[in-house]
């Protein structure tokens, strides 16, 4: 129920073997494209009647798809016109094709060539929506001329724009600008979707992704055996516990949670209620013993356990064995939320992490914890999940830099996993969840607005209550984590991200995993 997530020429051999073996023509798959792209058109920003549309064209099949369009928009009372950036000679076949049905209809004066920057800029003011089916996944090398003209006069048009497969520009495997890219607004991509829209700068330039569906064989589409995956709403909604109605709370699991400390009970309070919010049957946060009551005062629903303390009212070394006891009798246990790193804090979770014999998350200060003892994973009883943010990953792994992470969130993560024999989510802008044979998969939900205190602390309950419900480490991390990001989603929508906190988060829960929730 994942969607493979594909590179420009594993996406060539897809279209080349649907063609030659399905058989479906490639003017079909053309027709199919430019329908895909003006359905999530008009399902994103209704009816184009009346609108004044410029498509730019480029020479090759994104230039196809954009001649498709024209003329499916046209048919549906647009007012459109198109921008071809090559001479019609250089048509690829199967644009020229498409070029052709589209002049019968609309006419020669639908289409124009421009002469330069100017004659863009005054077309593109003109507009309501702007297409961009300029360049496609073919591209390695800078933009230049007038493609590079084009792709400054639409980013400068401040107009709706709609790219077709994905921004032009945009290097299709690694989401690294090539000169200039398109920003847009929405990104209809053809078949599956392309690494690059998830990566780098592609995460900003493609806007809302949608995926526009060719009819390409499935048995076509395993055969490629992708290692990189999408997460989507039917996959999360199959992680989740089903509801009987012979069931009761402990059907549903008993989280423990180790976390808190002073001026810090506020992440432990998060943890639980979003343990609790996405299904959980019980949940006991253990604490400081002197922050007991603080955090009793906050948690309505979930139970608290005073635990042995040091001076400073963080975790002691003593408590080792209370802890292991806890842990031992609960079904899945996630440490970290607010612990601090005070020094015998930082021993007691090296000690706990590797004698718990539970399913268990680790986040925040139980990461900080193991930084530069990341090995200790690997004596783990069972391979935990991880949940670091750039600056914690850069931590665990040695001579890593936030910077050096964020420029290979995918590779640090995949590497990583295998290489510990963890389950990682790596949090950010299109959060990496990867496994330890290798495989790893991108959520497409989530949004700036979660950039604030607390958000992680509500993944680390969300993934703690899946585990104790008995969802596998895998299915926990990535419908905890596509939930957690449709949750912010709906948070935004109705709230506005600037605005937004981490509570707003746990109350869209509830939402979020409702069987007609969808991103």
């Amino acid at each position: 129920m994942m969607i493979p997530i594909v590179t420009a020429e594993q996406m060539r051999a897809l279209d080349h073997r649907t063609i030659t073996e399905a058989p479906v023509p490639s003017l079909v798959l053309m027709e199919r494209a430019g329908a895909g792209v003006v359905s999530h058109l008009e399902a994103r920003h209704g009816s184009v009647a009346g609108k004044h549309v410029v498509i730019l064209c480029g020479k090759g099949n994104n230039g196809g798809d954009g001649f498709v369009i024209a003329r499916l928009l046209r048919r549906k009372k647009a007012r459109v016109h198109v921008l071809v950036l090559a001479p019609i000679t250089e048509l690829s076949r199967d644009a020229k094709t498409m070029y052709q049905r589209f002049q019968r209809v609309a006419g020669p004066s639908a289409t124009t060539r421009p002469s330069g920057a100017q004659a863009l800029q005054q077309r593109l003011a003109a507009s309501d929506l702007i297409i961009d089916a300029i360049l496609g996944t073919g591209l390695s090398t800078p933009v230049t001329g007038l493609y590079r003209e084009a792709i400054d006069a639409i980013n400068a048009a401040g107009r709706l724009t709609v790219a077709v497969d994905l921004p032009s520009g945009l290097h299709a495997d690694t989401g690294s600008i090539l000169g200039a890219a398109v920003r847009a607004d929405l990104t209809v991509t053809c078949g599956l979707p392309k690494v690059g829209l998830y990566c780098g700068a592609g995460i900003d330039c493609a806007g809302l992704v949608r995926l526009a569906d060719l009819g390409i064989p499935p048995s076509f589409v395993d055969a490629i055996g992708s290692r990189l995956l999408l997460l989507t709403t039917a996959s999360a909604q199959a992680a989740l516990p089903p509801r009987r109605p012979s069931s009761h709370k402990g059907t549903y699991g008993h989280l423990g949670l180790i976390a808190g400390s002073v001026g810090k009970t506020g992440a432990a309070a998060m943890a639980a209620l979003a343990a609790l919010r996405i299904g959980t049957g019980l949940v006991t946060a253990a604490v400081p013993a002197s922050v007991n009551d603080i955090l009793e005062a906050k948690l309505l629903e979930a139970m608290t356990l005073p635990m042995p303390e040091t001076k400073a009212r963080t975790f002691a070394r003593s408590g080792l064995d209370r802890l292991l006891a806890f842990a031992g009798s609960r079904d899945a246990v996630a440490i970290g939320p607010g612990l601090t790193t005070h020094p015998e804090t930082v021993d007691l979770v090296q000690e706990l992490v590797k004698r718990i014999d539970k399913p268990c998350v680790l986040d925040a200060d139980a990461l900080n914890a193991l930084a530069g003892k990341a090995s200790l994973l690997t004596e783990c009883h069972r391979p935990p999940i991880i949940t670091p943010h750039p600056g914690e990953m850069a931590r665990l792994e040695a001579e890593a830099t936030t910077q050096s992470v964020n420029e290979d969130r995918l590779g640090t993560a995949t590497r990583f996993a295998r290489e510990r024999g963890v389950f990682v989510i790596l949090k950010g802008a299109r959060t990496v969840i990867a496994r330890p044979d290798g495989v790893a998969a991108i959520c497409p939900t989530g949004n700036p607005g979660m950039a604030t205190a607390g958000t992680g602390d509500v993944l680390t309950g969300m993934v703690g209550g899946l585990l104790a419900q008995g969802v596998p480490p895998w299915e926990a991390a990535c419908a905890a984590t596509y939930v957690h990001g449709l949750a912010g989603d709906l948070a935004a929508q109705q709230l506005g991200q600037a605005g937004m906190i981490a509570g707003d988060l746990i109350q869209h829960i509830p939402h979020a995993i409702a069987p007609n929730a969808h991103q």
